[in-house]
C-alpha cells in the first residue's frame, strides 16, 4: 500500500446496462490502491439502486443532482475525490487486470508527465484502434486533433505499429490518466464545452503551462465507443465544430489564433457544403449554429462555470509544443492521401 492512490472515476448518466458489463473487469484491476469512484449524472435507469444494491462495500458512488455534462458532472465529482492520481474512465470500457500499473511508474518516473493515456482499442473488433484516442492523440498547425492509429475515418488494425510509448499532444478523455495537482492546478475541465474535445483543452492547457503528456503502449483497454452519443448525431457535430473553434481561441496565441480562426471558418464552410451534398442537411444546421455560438460567446461576454478558464489564451512562456504537427492534417489526408500516421513525415511534428 506504499503506492500512489489511484481513484478510477467513472461518470454514469443512464448507463446501467454498461456498469452491469464493464464495471466488474475494472474491479478486477490488480493495483494495490485503488479506489472505485461512480458519479452519476442525474441517472433515471436505476444505475444508482443498482450499485448501491450490489457493490456497497466496492464502489463508491456520488451523486449529481441533475445531468451537468461530461464536463461539469467530472467537476463536480472530482472535488469530493481525494487520491495521487485520478483516471476518467467511460463506463463503456473493459479493461484487463494489469492496466493501471504501466502508466503509474511511467508517470511516476518524471514528475514532469500531467497525464496519459493508454492504447485504446475497439471492443467490438479487439484487433483495430478505437476512433477516439486510438494510440495517442495530436494536433495540426490549424487546431485539427487527430490519432495515431486513426486518420479522420481511417482506422488501422493494430499490428504492434505503435508499441513505443513516448510523448503524445492529447490523451483521450475515454481512458484518461491524470495527477490531482494537476487537475487542481488547472482547474479542470472547461464547463462551456459539455462534451468533446474538453480532454483536448485540458491537456493543451498543461502543454502550454510546460507539462508533458504521454502515451504507454504497455497498458490496454476496450471502448466501446458512442455509448452516450453516438457518431451521427447532429448534436454531437455542432459540440465538435463549437469547441474545436473554443480550443484555439484559447489556446494560441492570440494573432495566431485569430489568423487560424478564419481560416477555419472557411474550411467549416466546405464541410457545411459537403453535408448538404451528402444530403445530412441536420448536421449542416449545426455546423451553422456552432458558429453562431461561437461568434455569440464573444458578444455576450459570457461567463463559464468555471470562471478562470475563460482566458483569451493559456499559453505561458514555455510551452511545451511536442506532439503538433506543422502541416495541414486536412491537404495531408484529403489531397495527398496519406491515410495512416506513418505516412506523415516526422520531421514535421514538433
Amino acid at each position: 500500500m506504499n503506492k500512489p492512490k489511484v481513484a478510477v472515476v467513472i461518470l454514469n448518466w443512464n448507463g446501467l446496462k454498461f456498469l452491469q458489463q464493464f464495471l466488474p473487469s475494472v474491479l478486477q484491476s490488480t493495483y494495490p490502491n485503488m479506489e472505485v469512484v461512480v458519479g452519476d449524472n442525474g441517472s433515471t435507469d436505476g444505475s444508482v439502486e443498482f450499485l448501491k444494491s450490489r457493490y456497497t462495500n466496492e464502489v463508491t458512488v456520488l451523486q449529481n443532482d441533475e445531468n451537468y455534462g461530461y464536463t461539469g458532472g467530472y467537476n463536480r465529482v472530482i472535488s469530493r475525490v481525494s487520491a495521487d492520481y485520478l483516471i476518467l474512465l467511460n463506463s463503456d470500457i473493459e479493461v484487463i487486470p494489469g492496466w493501471i500499473e504501466p502508466i503509474i511508474e511511467l508517470m511516476e518516473a518524471d514528475e514532469r508527465i500531467a497525464a496519459a493515456a493508454p492504447k485504446i482499442l475497439a471492443y467490438h473488433n479487439k484487433n483495430h484502434f478505437e476512433h477516439a484516442g486510438a494510440a495517442g492523440g495530436f494536433i495540426d498547425k490549424l487546431g485539427y486533433p487527430f490519432c495515431r492509429g486513426r486518420l479522420f475515418y481511417e482506422i488501422e488494425q493494430d499490428n504492434g505499429q505503435y508499441d513505443q510509448s513516448g510523448e503524445i499532444f492529447w490523451a483521450s478523455g475515454a481512458a484518461l490518466f491524470i495527477r490531482s495537482k494537476c487537475w487542481k492546478e488547472t482547474g479542470g475541465f472547461d464547463e462551456r464545452f459539455f462534451a468533446h474535445m474538453e480532454e483536448i483543452d485540458l491537456c493543451w492547457r498543461l502543454k502550454n503551462m510546460g507539462y508533458k503528456i504521454m502515451y504507454c503502449a504497455q497498458s490496454v483497454v476496450y471502448h466501446v465507443g458512442g455509448g452516450t452519443l453516438n457518431v451521427e448525431n447532429p448534436f454531437k457535430t455542432y459540440l465538435n465544430f463549437r469547441n474545436n473553434l473554443w480550443l484555439i481561441q484559447k489556446n494560441m496565441p492570440f494573432l495566431k489564433a485569430s489568423w487560424v480562426i478564419s481560416v477555419r471558418m472557411w474550411l467549416d464552410l466546405v464541410a457545411l457544403i459537403r453535408f448538404v451534398g451528402e444530403g445530412k442537411r441536420k448536421d449542416a444546421w449545426a455546423v451553422s449554429k456552432a458558429h453562431q455560438s461561437f461568434v455569440l460567446s464573444f458578444l455576450r461576454k459570457g461567463k463559464s462555470r468555471n470562471p478562470a478558464l475563460t482566458n483569451l489564451n493559456t499559453v505561458t512562456k514555455n510551452p511545451n509544443l511536442k506532439g503538433i504537427y506543422k502541416r495541414s492534417i486536412v491537404t495531408d489526408f484529403f489531397v495527398k492521401k496519406k491515410k495512416t500516421f506513418t505516412d506523415l513525415n516526422p520531421k514535421d511534428f514538433h
